[in-house]
């Protein structure tokens, strides 16, 4: 998942839903806008659902191009074919990770407010660093508000990039594109938007044109 010129949409899937009836809601999501990667995330699923999820959603993705990433579990990502892993601070080793996905695969590391835990997950092979919570948001408990300057200085200092994350909609992520984010990692502000997800997706983009 290579940064582009430009910040592109991390779309991340809700927190609850039933993955068969979903896909086609995320084929028309997907179709609506740019996406550059998809993360599935069901926290507390148990590995049953989550190979099913991933089998269901992979093709619906990858097929259009977008990168595929699966939450917490690399040894699932690789045996389910995704394209990459996403690692929290608590869920895992990065070096571990990085070693199960191999050389081809994305591994994305969780660094909250830390120009230092950045720096170390690089280190251990992460190929983006993501920071947030910038926004407050219902999806999870955050315990860390970052400065959108963060984004600034890393994107200024290093080639590897970075991915804002928390309560990111299309009415507050032009400073978040303006300081240095290459991607905005969006939950809510597309799948809770009033018009749908499509609308939300359309509204991402849009807003991410407006403060390049």
């Amino acid at each position: 998942m290579p940064a582009d010129s430009r910040c592109r949409l991390y779309l991340i899937t809700p927190p609850a839903f039933d993955p068969l009836p979903f896909r086609d809601l995320l084929a028309r999501t997907l179709d609506a806008g740019d996406v550059a990667a998809l993360q599935l995330r069901l926290k507390g699923a148990d590995d049953d659902a989550i190979r099913r999820a991933a089998d269901l959603l992979r093709p619906v993705a990858q097929e259009r191009g977008v990168a595929f990433i699966l939450n917490d579990r690399a040894d699932l990502a690789v045996a389910t074919g995704c394209d990459g892993a996403h690692i929290g601070r608590e869920d895992g080793d990065l070096r571990a990770a990085r070693r199960l996905l191999g050389p081809d695969r994305t591994l994305g590391a969780t660094c909250h407010d830390s120009r230092h835990l950045a720096m170390e997950a690089a280190e251990a092979g992460a190929d983006y660093v993501a920071f947030g919570a910038f926004f407050p948001t219902g999806t999870k408990e955050t315990r860390h508000r970052p400065d959108p300057e963060i984004l600034t200085i890393w994107s200024e200092t290093t080639e590897i990039p970075c991915v804002a994350i928390g309560g990111i909609t299309a009415a507050n992520c032009g400073v978040l594109v303006r300081a240095g984010a290459d991607f905005l990692a969006v939950i809510g502000g597309v799948w809770n938007h009033p018009e749908g997800p499509e609308a939300g997706v359309r509204a991402i983009n849009a807003a991410i044109a407006r403060a390049l």
